[in-house]
């Protein structure tokens, strides 16, 4: 008999190890969106030296939560205060498991007092999902989940479209589109400008470090905006850049947010639980992908908590309660784990790339800018002979010509270390994304995150820049 929930999927498999290690999904995709305008090279660089535009219509949940109990479930469900949190504003949304492991992330606006939208990975979306029938909480969820990975030339349609314009210039073209100059917005706050002739909101954000505006609207207007936003940066004389889905992903690299850290559902009694057996068989839980050269037979020790990630100073101590609160004050009183960015060794990079080109079974392909074989990436960090970190999200930077990556270190590790990285995976998986390889010894130095110093020195105060390493 199939399985139709996560619960039924783990009592099958026996080991949710070698379930994920060995899934078939196959490589994770950003749906929809071309894959290069120009080519990825360029894309990178006009975030630093000129203006991007990225397409974010697709490869993202929105979940709209609205509702009476809006607020209070949402606070309740989130690491977050929600004591500044006044309308037009935007929040990085965190929440944990009763155990106060991360399941994900998300970035939450506040349009009434009873209304709020959450865009972000899937986990988030489902975990909310479930909490409001679990909970019985008064209020109503819509969720609008990411388009599919592979649309075969079907049409897709979504809520909102969602475009975001970055870079040095882009000022100018929020100028020339807006008719005149533009609100002075605050980091991570929202106000209306113009579009032609649309009213749009406007986020004050920035990924990659430089100045940016993320706007949303009605999907039926997406096609209209593109072309005023397009038609303003010419006529304002600036070369945006169209980003495709191959450089969209590595602009963390430089900025410092780690994408898809292992939702940390898969053990726990009581609600988690109940969670597996609510989840279906054909969830992103039950069909994602773990890569990397750290195996282990325990799950739990893929998870993540909120110190780790630099997510500690979201935590509203303040409020009554919260899923994860007493959790999360015993880890408080702990040594944790500490976020920082893996600068690659160029000749051992090298040393892999160069494999492929000679006989006999190479190293693991390193795919550029990115290789995203895995829906998450646990990658062991060496210090001679002992495990101190896991890189987990990888990639080349055409801006800083080099191989980065983001991960965790033990608390002891210090910026200028030189540490191995294992790359490759030390058996054979089931992953249709792998192919036959052995594993290669890279190493790198542990640098600050953000790597960017644009970043680094120019960001609001944020999780980006607290992180202390």
């Amino acid at each position: 008999m199939s399985a139709t929930s996560l619960a039924a999927v783990l009592s099958q498999s026996g080991n949710v190890v070698q379930l994920l290690r060995n899934s078939k999904i196959g490589m994770y995709v950003y749906p929809v969106v071309t894959p290069e305008f120009s080519n990825w090279r360029l894309e990178q660089q006009a975030w630093r030296e000129s203006a991007v535009l990225f397409d974010q219509c697709h490869h993202m949940d929105e979940l709209i939560v609205e509702g009476p109990q809006a607020e209070e479930f949402l606070a309740y469900h989130g690491i977050n205060s929600f004591s500044n949190f006044s309308l037009n504003r935007a929040k990085h949304f965190v929440p944990v498991t009763p155990n106060g492991h991360v399941i994900g992330d998300h970035i939450i606006f506040r349009e009434r007092e009873d209304k709020f939208i959450l865009v972000g990975r899937a986990p988030t979306s489902n975990w909310l999902q479930f909490c409001a029938a679990y909970g019985k909480w008064n209020v109503r969820i819509k969720h609008d989940p990411r388009s599919t990975s592979r649309p075969e030339g079907e049409r897709v349609l979504r809520t909102h479209y969602r475009y975001q314009i970055q870079g040095p210039d882009a000022p100018k073209i929020f100028e020339k589109m807006n008719g005149g100059p533009i609100p002075d917005i605050k980091f991570f706050h929202v106000d209306w400008i113009n579009i032609g002739s649309k009213k749009v909101q406007a986020l004050r954000h920035g990924m990659s470090g430089a100045p940016g505006l993320e706007v949303w609207g009605p999907y039926e207007d997406k096609a209209y905006v593109l072309s005023v936003i397009l038609e303003s940066a010419k006529e304002a004389g600036v070369n945006l850049v169209r980003c495709g889905s191959r450089a969209y992903s590595t602009n963390t690299l430089e900025s410092g947010w780690i994408p898809s850290p292992l939702p940390g559902i898969y053990t726990g009694d009581g609600m988690l639980a109940e969670y597996r057996q609510w989840l279906g068989a054909d969830s992103y839980e039950a069909t994602g992908a773990i890569g990397g050269s750290f195996v282990s037979d325990n799950i739990e020790d893929y998870y993540v908590n909120p110190f780790e990630l630099g997510y500690d100073f979201y935590i509203g101590w303040k409020k009554d309660d919260f899923v994860g609160k007493a959790a999360l004050e015993k880890m408080k009183g702990q040594t944790n784990r500490k976020k920082v960015t893996f600068e690659w060794n160029r000749e051992d990079v090298l040393k892999v790339i160069a494999s492929a080109f000679e006989q006999g079974t190479p190293y693991k392909w390193i795919d550029f800018p990115q290789p995203n074989y895995a829906s998450t990436s646990a990658d062991m960090v060496m210090n001679g002979d002992k495990m101190v970190g896991m890189s987990m999200f990888n990639g080349y930077s055409y801006n800083e010509r080099c191989m980065l990556s983001l991960g965790i270190v033990n608390a002891d590790v210090q910026v200028g270390d030189v540490l191995t990285l294992k790359w490759g995976e030390p058996e054979p998986t089931a992953k249709t994304s792998t192919e036959a390889h052995r594993q290669a010894e890279i190493r790198v130095r542990v640098s600050p995150t953000p790597y960017s110093s644009e970043a680094r020195e120019n960001y609001a105060d944020s999780w980006r820049t607290k992180t202390a390493v």
